[in-house]
């Protein structure tokens, strides 16, 4: 859900998260990771890696589990995915794109700015378990950093699968066999 449309706690949250992601010492610890990511597999509609929770410190909520760097790949559609087992909240971290909700013929935009000055509502996002979305990346690689409510070797993506429309896939991100889009 659009930060503007959410309860209180849930903005507080966002607004700790965010707090933190505008550090710089944590920027500088996940910009690093970042990196490494851009540079691979360049031809990967995204590529992805756990950042290690200790990067955040003590400051960090107890609810979340694990969190994540994506490289979003310039004009890909990563296609529908969900997180049944996690509440997903989400921050542009450099450029922007647009991450829809809501799954085939009902997506609605949320366009994020990666703008150290826009508001929460245009960095950030909330996506609850079982809530389809995709990300629509423009003309650049677009980066975003992403907190889950479980830990990385338990967050599960579900997908439509492509034999029925009615059945789902699921994965999961750290598995050694799991790189869809690579």
């Amino acid at each position: 859900m659009p930060a503007d449309r959410m309860n209180p706690e849930e903005r507080a949250l966002l607004e700790a998260l965010d707090g933190m992601l505008r550090s710089q010492p944590i920027r500088d610890q996940i910009d690093p990771i970042v990196e490494r990511n851009l540079a691979s597999e360049p031809t990967a509609a995204m590529a992805w890696e756990p950042i290690p929770l200790s990067v955040f410190g003590e400051a960090l909520p107890a609810l979340i589990q694990s969190s994540w760097v994506f490289i979003l790949r310039a004009g890909a559609t990563t296609g529908a995915e969900r997180h049944p087992s996690s509440h997903q909240r989400m921050m542009s971290y450099r450029a922007t794109g647009d991450l829809q909700t809501g799954g085939e013929g009902k997506w609605q935009s949320h366009p994020l700015v990666s703008d150290p000055g826009a508001s929460l509502e245009k960095c950030w996002i909330s996506v609850p378990p079982n809530v389809w979305h995709q990300a629509v990346v423009a003309d650049r690689d677009w980066v975003v950093i992403s907190f889950h409510t479980v830990p990385a070797h338990e967050l599960i993506e579900e997908r439509p699968a492509d034999e029925d429309s009615g059945r789902t896939r699921q994965r999961h991100y750290v598995a050694a066999d799991a790189f869809w889009n690579r």
